[in-house]
């Protein structure tokens, strides 16, 4: 017999298909037709739709709360997500995220204008923290907008 936690899944998985690999559902009203306690969806998406597996899971709680599941293209974007899941540590120096930044822009990942902003943004000057903590920081930072350039990229191959 299957546990609740495979047949989420497979749920989740049916209804991406059907949706074109993007989806948007409510929390509550999941946990209601399965009847589970909403932190079992939590497991779920936790475990099931990780970066790695080629998922990115955006959240947004209260009222009208929702959960968007997109499924990404990794065949076509192995090397953002292998910057993401292996290559950019807990750490990043400012010259660092210049030189990924720079290959991204030559691999045309990201746009000239893009890469400039991206820059700017990560420079020590941003990141008005004391010197220990701006690696910590910025390789968080560039983690996220590698993740969003991901979902975009996604969402505008279908």
């Amino acid at each position: 017999m299957a546990r609740l936690s495979d047949i989420i899944e497979d749920f989740l998985k049916v209804l991406l298909e059907e949706s074109n690999g993007e989806l948007e559902i409510q929390r509550n009203e999941l946990a209601d037709y399965f009847e589970c306690a909403p932190s079992q969806i939590n497991y779920v998406l936790a475990t099931r739709f990780s970066l790695d597996r080629g998922y990115y899971i955006e959240s947004r709680r209260g009222g009208g709360g929702y959960i968007r599941i997109i499924h990404l293209d990794i065949e076509d974007d192995d090397y953002i997500l292998d910057l993401i899941t292996n290559r950019i540590g807990a750490k990043l120096s400012q010259q660092e995220t210049y030189n990924i930044i720079d290959r991204m822009e030559e691999k045309e990942i990201v746009t000239p204008r893009e890469a400039v902003l991206m820059k700017y943004a990560l420079q020590d000057k941003a990141i008005a923290l004391p010197s220990s903590l701006k690696d910590n920081i910025r390789a968080g930072i560039l983690k996220s907008m590698l993740t969003a350039i991901l979902a975009f990229q996604s969402s505008d191959n279908e």
